[in-house]
């Protein structure tokens, strides 16, 4: 009886520290997988928007050498009466409001501070959209006619196998793509896991096998397409997107931060929401598009690229949103009136006719409830209107 118990502690004291070894060896996916579980729940998602480097693997973009651009403070602007019970009501973390390039409101709530870094969600997509219109105009890239296999050969056989550079950025790819955020077992939520384990972006991609349509023919919004433009751009630069959008973008601007992407276990930036900026910073890549494309003192990005990139080209359907490459364009747009949003909240807003940028982060979990995109599209007009 002795033996037997002396053989049972044995095995119970190998299993307890193989269970300890295997914790150690996988406490670092572990914790982003519980993170990202519990990334939005709402004691949690303002810390975290705002923290979210603690959490994933990242790498920094950096802002270079220069100096910070001036950002001027102008007359402050007397905000319609409603927008306070607006940003209460949608959760709203930051609201930086530029008129004629100065800034003419900043406001901070829920215990945030300017000089966080806050999680772009989908505005990130508008970032590279303005990297691929300098690559393009540098020759890197031929032609948005070109199909995106041509750069991205991993991409061979499977869904985006005929889908051209332009149907991507338009997000017409035809790809199948879920992305219910409520549902854990869509393509949205399978590819944060992916993410936050340290799996590959380009292999979850490349495995997409599925298509809805021919490439080109319907517009459909669909977060994955963004990834694969990111493999055109490094398969033609050969190049990290970090490096690419710090030497062609960022340090450009002059920004007073270093920005930094989230990243998958393989150092690949998470294009298509994991950039990180202050909201100040937000409002100067907004100005910089008013301003077509030119911001302290050089042309950024080039004009003619701000021009096609920020007008409705995709097949939407008739009287919804508008969609360019990247950037959306809100229905009954005035000419010159574009925009950058991500998930819970996130906009850059420009209104060009009226001289008007509107950066604004949140923290919004109820920003998918009808109604709510269509009102924070009000405010931003409404702001734009009465200043």
């Amino acid at each position: 009886m002795r033996t037997f118990i002396k053989w049972l502690l044995r095995i119970v004291f190998v299993l307890v520290l193989a269970a300890l070894v295997i914790g150690l060896w996988q406490r670092e996916q572990i914790t982003r997988l519980l993170a990202v579980n519990s990334l939005f729940t709402e004691e949690k998602i303002v810390q975290n928007f705002s923290n979210m480097d603690a959490a994933f693997l990242t790498v920094p973009v950096p802002r270079g050498d220069g100096p910070t651009a001036e950002l001027p403070y102008g007359p402050d602007a007397v905000l319609p009466p409603q927008v306070a019970d607006w940003a209460e009501a949608r959760d709203v973390t930051a609201l930086v409001v530029l008129k004629d390039g100065q800034i003419v409101h900043e406001s901070y709530y829920k215990g945030t501070a300017p000089e966080d870094l806050r999680i772009s969600w989908s505005v990130a997509k508008s970032y590279l959209s303005a990297l691929f219109g300098v690559l393009l105009q540098e020759g890197a890239i031929a032609s948005l006619d070109d199909p995106v296999t041509r750069y991205a050969p991993a991409l061979v056989g499977g869904a985006y196998d005929g889908a051209s550079i332009r149907n991507v950025l338009n997000m017409a790819s035809g790809v199948t793509f879920d992305e219910d955020y409520l549902d854990q077992s869509s393509d949205i939520n399978r590819m944060g896991r992916v993410l936050a384990l340290g799996g590959s972006m380009d292999e979850f991609a490349a495995g997409i096998s599925e298509t809805f349509t021919n490439a080109g023919e319907m517009w459909k919004y669909v977060s994955i397409d963004t990834h694969v433009l990111s493999m055109v751009v490094r398969g033609a630069t050969g190049r990290p997107i970090a490096a690419l959008l710090s030497e062609k973008v960022i340090a450009p601007m002059g920004l007073e931060q270093t920005p930094y992407y989230l990243t998958d276990g393989f150092g690949t930036a998470f294009v298509l929401g994991g950039l990180n900026l202050t909201t100040r910073d937000y409002a100067r890549m907004g100005q910089m598009f008013l301003q077509n494309g030119r911001y302290n003192g050089v042309q950024i990005v080039p004009e003619d690229w701000v021009a096609a990139s920020t007008v409705p080209s995709a097949p939407t359907a008739v009287g919804a949103i508008g969609y360019g490459y990247q950037w959306w364009i809100p229905q009954g747009a005035v000419d010159g009136e574009f925009m950058a949003r991500g998930i819970y909240g996130q906009y850059v807003y420009v209104n060009r006719t009226r001289g008007v940028v509107i950066a604004t982060n949140a923290a919004d979990r109820r920003f998918r409830d009808e109604g709510v995109s269509a009102q924070n599209i009000a405010i931003f007009r409404a702001i734009a209107d009465n200043i």
